[in-house]
């Protein structure tokens, strides 16, 4: 994927409802929006193992595009959840994130 993450300002808006819901078209349908403020998505794994695996790529993949998500981990299952904490909603950095988690 050419797309990355950019430093966000507390200057731009967070992403209306039109925008989301676009945006919403070019992810997996498994993520959903907790309108109007969050993107998530849970993944399931066959244990504890494969779960923490993931979980660690997600948390290298993040560091690397400098776009971190709350990452909760249990046995077989990962959920991820997105926000750009600076506009405290969504942006597109979090679409970007979520694509490249998928990718995983």
């Amino acid at each position: 994927m050419n797309e990355h993450c950019t430093p966000c300002h507390k200057v731009i808006p967070a992403l209306d409802k039109t925008e989301i819901d676009t945006l919403l078209q070019s992810l997996n349908p498994h993520w959903k929006v907790v309108p109007p403020h969050h993107l998530t998505r849970e993944y399931t794994f066959k244990n504890f193992k494969e779960a923490l695996d993931f979980t660690v790529r997600v948390g290298e993949l993040a560091e690397a595009e400098g776009h971190h998500p709350d990452i909760a981990l249990s046995w077989g299952k990962v959920i991820i959840t997105l926000w750009t904490h600076k506009i405290n909603g969504l942006s597109h950095n979090d679409f970007i994130l979520a694509r490249k988690i998928d990718a995983l």
